[in-house]
């Protein structure tokens, strides 16, 4: 009831003018006007996507070096080892970039850090596996922009390097620069924050080769890609590096762990994420992976309509389980299993780390709420305790930062070392504010809506004191306030099955493509009930017509439209199947007495 409701609108005339030439409705070309697609071509691309749509992988910088080393380990009989990360989109980067390198029949192990005992990135026990196993190459995924030491060591001990990662890199500035090897871009949108003329420079690692989209500073479909959407590239490349008839069959299997880490990842739903995300969705859905077929028994979602929302909420926590409480090595043999007897036992595993996971959280989110409760709601909430298990303060973070609409700091302490989680929201850039408080840290990484830093016990306060300055220099009070974005204003008659339908094709949806809102204005509420105590079920009627509506955890509302002659809502229609009959029903966001 208290955010903002901001309608979207555009010139009607050529709003008419897409839908003609689209041959779509005025509702969806509107929507798409929305979201930055704005010409007959581009919607018609859009609405249609297709694997074909694939950009170049070897237009990403780095590629060509990278798989020209690959294919060498492949001819020289290598061993090659793969450096992963402990998170959803570390551990599906790792197994994508597995069975590439085994389809070249290379010889290759794995390393996944222990969150407790090696903590993120890159680092010296890696390449001590590498060593002690043989291996003269290390390719790392999702991690190692900023791994310069780890980097070094290799090169000191003979042991070639390829980093794939996708967060942000080192910015090369003065006397602040760290590294060995600089690569320059003007800024764009793969980067936010700096004047679009200004040319940028990086330090990045030593290495064969450093793929990330960011460094190149070129606006590309790939600029938000994951480090599972990156691991994907690589094995696209190599496939079309080979000597093969469809080189893209190879690689189509692992467009399921593409499209788990990539929504795990929470980047943008668009450009190539999208594509990866719609068709690894169907290879989920067939569940021909046994190690995915296994989770989705154990999260009791085997046969339900799979969409990101429900992943993100069932197979996706119990993936990042392991890495948060345990170690996350046995999830990539879930998804390299080929059994399933073995696929299902490592599935209950998780199941059962899963549910320790969300009690530790659950204690960790108390004590954090109630010190806040105690010291007060700033510019930037930061939180700091003993005891308080590393692998649950980004969850808490997160969950601090969407109740308290505010950039939420979440720090660890232990032997006088706090290790933090940092979560913002979509106004603030958390890793610009947290590199300018670099004096304080000892490491950090991350991007704008999520890091991770380290820093000693003593330089806390300076730490906050200096975010504080930061968010209120470039925070407004408008900016703690949730905003609800309209996509289009529509009268009841507008609402069909052919409506709904039309709105199915910008599926998935998810963080940057979410579902469409659309508004209604001076509707009579008839027959409001609440259902199974949380949800507010009803008829709308504009003028002659009424549609069904139901509002999921909105009981509240009730109290606070009753009375009233009419309301405005703000909705999705959807079509409802039941006992062999469809009809319409509006999925409620949100409603308010009309003004």
């Amino acid at each position: 009831m208290n955010r903002r409701w901001l309608v979207n609108r555009t010139n009607p005339e050529y709003i008419q003018y897409l839908s003609k030439a689209a041959s779509i409705s005025p509702v969806l070309a509107q929507i798409l006007v929305n979201r930055g697609i704005n010409t007959p071509e581009a919607i018609t691309s859009y609405l249609n996507p297709h694997i074909s749509q694939l950009s170049d992988p070897f237009e990403i910088e780095g590629m060509k070096k990278a798989v020209e080393r690959i294919r060498e380990a492949s001819l020289k009989a290598e061993k090659v080892l793969v450096h992963g990360d402990y998170d959803a989109d570390g551990i599906t980067a790792a197994a994508i970039l597995l069975k590439a390198l085994k389809m070249l029949g290379i010889d290759v192990l794995y390393f996944i850090p222990n969150r407790m005992e090696h903590g993120y990135g890159f680092n010296p026990a890696s390449v001590k596996k590498a060593k002690q196993a043989g291996a003269s190459l290390i390719i790392t995924v999702d991690c190692g922009i900023t791994s310069f030491e780890t980097a070094a060591l290799c090169k000191k001990v003979g042991i070639d390097v390829i980093i794939t990662d996708h967060h942000e890199p080192a910015e090369a500035c003065g006397t602040e620069r760290r590294g060995d090897v600089e690569a320059g871009g003007k800024e764009d949108s793969c980067r936010q924050g700096f004047p679009p003329s200004r040319l940028r420079k990086f330090r990045l690692p030593d290495a064969v080769a450093v793929i990330n989209p960011k460094i190149s500073g070129i606006q590309s479909p790939v600029c938000d890609l994951s480090g599972a959407g990156i691991a994907f590239k690589v094995a696209h490349a190599l496939a079309l590096s080979a000597d093969t008839d469809d080189p893209g069959s190879e690689v189509h299997d692992l467009l399921d762990l593409a499209a788990l880490g990539t929504m795990a990842d929470v980047v943008p739903l668009t450009n190539e994420n999208r594509l990866i995300v719609k068709e690894g969705l169907k290879l989920i859905h067939r569940g021909t992976r046994p190690g995915l077929q296994a989770l989705k028994m154990v999260s009791g979602i085997e046969g339900k309509g799979l969409k990101p929302g429900l992943l993100m909420f069932t197979v996706i926590p119990r993936i990042n389980a392991a890495g948060r409480i345990s170690d996350a090595n046995d999830v990539v043999r879930l998804f390299l299993a080929e059994s399933e007897d073995e696929a299902a036992g490592l599935a209950v595993w998780l199941d059962k780390l899963n549910s320790e996971r969300q009690q530790t959280e659950e204690e960790v989110y108390q004590q954090a709420l109630a010190l806040l409760n105690h010291k007060g709601v700033g510019p930037v909430i930061v939180l700091s305790s003993e005891g308080w298990h590393k692998g649950v303060i980004g969850i808490v973070a997160s969950r601090i930062a969407e109740m308290f609409k505010r950039p939420a700091v979440i720090f660890s302490i232990e032997e006088g070392l706090a290790r933090g989680s940092a979560r913002s929201i979509p106004a603030f850039d958390l890793y610009a504010a947290i590199t300018e408080c670099r004096e304080f840290l000892r490491r950090f990484g991350g991007h704008k809506q999520a890091a991770g830093l380290e820093l000693e016990v003593r330089h806390i306060d300076s730490f906050e004191k200096e975010m504080r300055r930061i968010a209120d220099e470039r925070l407004s009070e408008k900016d703690f306030l949730t905003s609800l974005e309209i996509d289009a204003d529509v009268d009841f008659p507008d609402i069909g099955f052919e409506l709904a339908e039309e709105l199915g094709m910008l599926e998935p949806f998810g963080f940057g493509n979410p579902e469409p809102l659309l508004g209604s204005k001076g509707l009579e509420v008839l027959y409001p009930r609440i259902v199974k105590d949380r949800h507010l079920k009803m008829k709308l009627r504009q003028k002659s017509l009424s549609l069904d509506a139901i509002g999921f955890d909105m009981a509240a509302v009730l109290d606070k439209i009753e009375g009233s002659s009419t309301v405005d809502a703000v909705f999705t229609p959807t079509v409802n199947e039941w006992d062999g009959s469809r009809y319409l029903q509006l999925n409620l966001k949100a409603m308010r007495p009309s003004r």
